[in-house]
């Protein structure tokens, strides 16, 4: 019975490791799938290229995105302001250091994708030999160049090769496997050296040990944790009083006395588009139904839930 939390104790505060393995796994398995639907050399002289490097480098940049767009450190970088309860005059070096502290950690988690789909992509090869087939030093006799390219563009195709280029068609593209498996794991060695350096030298400038360095990770964790249920108690107790106010009762009531019943006007009140409305300085409307809530009076039609149907209408 002591195994599991032994685990559980040994995995939190490891959740950025644990993630980024996924990322990597699922990017990996995304990529043979995409290359196994999906690629198709059109084995052409100056398209090759082109698709290849499609291939290769526009699902990288749209990972890359995506990584930065699902971190919520980048909208609190991107959205944060300085606090007022902060110096008048704050440190600009500390805030340039901090600045760049959080963007080299975000972009750290969104290379994580992007570089595991070059890698494995460069690994397998099928990208960079359809791209880099044309441009490949090999001579045949008696070709001009345009004819040369021609030649090696069609080589990612073997349907396309005359018999007698078999052999010559076969060397090229061991050549080609090879530069893009180097190249892959080239960019795997110089990844895994960055990042333990990166790591080392954060340790060696943090002024906390390593337990206190434990504990601020837990911490945060944990008032991030507490922070977001708290949210979500907040928001939905604030909102649950302007339902009330509109329909007259609180939802999930076991014994509603009355209902109210909204006008026209109201309904048209709350419908359409909601956008974040600024009500002062220090506020503001969350949502139509909110405006509504802090604007109006809750007057109208009120049904009695507890009396004949012909005599619970009031006015």
């Amino acid at each position: 019975m002591t195994f599991l939390p032994k685990w559980l104790t040994f995995l939190k505060g490891k959740e950025a490791i644990l993630s980024n393995a996924i990322i990597a796994m699922l990017t990996i398995g995304g990529q043979q799938l995409f290359s196994f639907f999906t690629f198709s050399c059109p084995c052409h002289a100056g398209k090759n290229l082109i698709y290849g490097l499609a291939f290769l480098g526009v699902p990288a940049l749209i990972l890359l995105i995506v990584g930065y767009a699902l971190n919520n450190q980048t909208w609190r970088l991107v959205t944060g302001k300085s606090s007022p309860l902060q110096e008048a005059k704050p440190n600009k070096l500390l805030q340039c250091k901090l600045i760049c502290f959080v963007l080299c950690s975000i972009t750290g988690r969104a290379l994580v994708a992007p570089v595991t789909w070059l890698a494995v992509t460069l690994i397998n090869g099928s990208y960079y030999v359809c791209a880099m087939s044309e441009f490949v030093p090999y001579y045949g006799a008696n070709v001009t160049v345009n004819e040369q390219k021609t030649t090696l563009a069609a080589f990612p195709c073997s349907q396309l090769v005359p018999p007698e280029l078999t052999r010559a068609r076969d060397e090229v593209l061991l050549l080609l496997r090879y530069q893009s498996q180097v190249a892959g794991w080239l960019l795997i060695a110089v990844v895994v050296i960055t990042v333990f350096l990166s790591y080392c030298l954060a340790s060696c400038l943090s002024p906390l040990s390593f337990l206190h360095f434990r504990y601020w990770i837990n911490y945060v964790h944990n008032e991030q944790e507490l922070f977001d249920e708290a949210i979500d108690q907040h928001s939905r107790l604030y909102a649950m009083q302007h339902v009330k106010k509109f329909f007259g009762f609180v939802p999930g009531s076991e014994k509603v006395k009355a209902i109210r019943i909204p006008s026209l006007r109201e309904w048209q009140a709350i419908s359409g588009l909601a956008f974040l409305k600024r009500v002062d300085e220090e506020h503001y409307d969350y949502s139509l139904l909110h405006d509504w809530a802090l604007r109006e009076a809750a007057t109208g039609k009120y049904l009695k839930t507890d009396e004949d149907p012909e005599t619970r209408m009031q006015v």
